[in-house]
């Protein structure tokens, strides 16, 4: 069987790969790719372990066929962190223990940064809307939702400090 040819961003890269016309992006990610961070949790998109943000809108990866990203931008969990910086987000999920068994953390993570991406100071009602569509069965929800809106506060705090950097020179 003739693969796909494929060619697409992911995480800021130009990336080709050849494909299966059944595989799912998510195949694609971890057995291609090596991107492993999205995780299978149910096959079906409804547990958000698999969560991706694709032309910046947020998707169960084990949705998406690979061949339909032709041409997109894909962002995955191993984009957040720039080198050995952590992104806030990922910085507060480990201070704030909002994570354990990890399977679910990546797809928090992006569906996180999503919401953070067009939402910079959600209420916590925001937040867990946000993050419906995941779902963990080992920390509860609790946790994740003081380390989003910890985080929110960061980042609104890093661009307040680049915008005054910005007009002082």
């Amino acid at each position: 069987m003739k693969g796909i040819a494929v060619s697409t961003t992911v995480n800021g890269d130009a990336v080709e790969f050849v494909c299966d016309a059944r595989e799912t992006l998510l195949d694609v990610l971890r057995n291609h790719l090596g991107l492993t961070g999205a995780k299978e949790g149910c096959g079906t998109g409804d547990c958000g372990a698999c969560s991706v943000l694709l032309d910046g809108q947020l998707v169960c990866s084990c949705l998406v066929l690979g061949a339909e990203v032709e041409g997109r931008e894909i962002e995955t969990v191993e984009g957040m962190a720039d080198g050995d910086r952590l992104h806030p987000l990922q910085k507060r999920f480990l201070e704030h223990a909002a994570l354990q068994c990890g399977v679910c953390t990546p797809g928090f993570l992006v569906a996180a940064k999503a919401l953070l991406e067009r939402n910079s100071n959600p209420s916590e009602s925001e937040i867990r809307y946000a993050l419906a569509g995941n779902l963990c069965r080992c920390t509860g929800y609790d946790k994740i939702v003081h380390a989003v809106h910890a985080a929110a506060g960061d980042l609104r705090r890093q661009q307040k400090a680049r915008k005054k950097r910005k007009a002082a020179g």
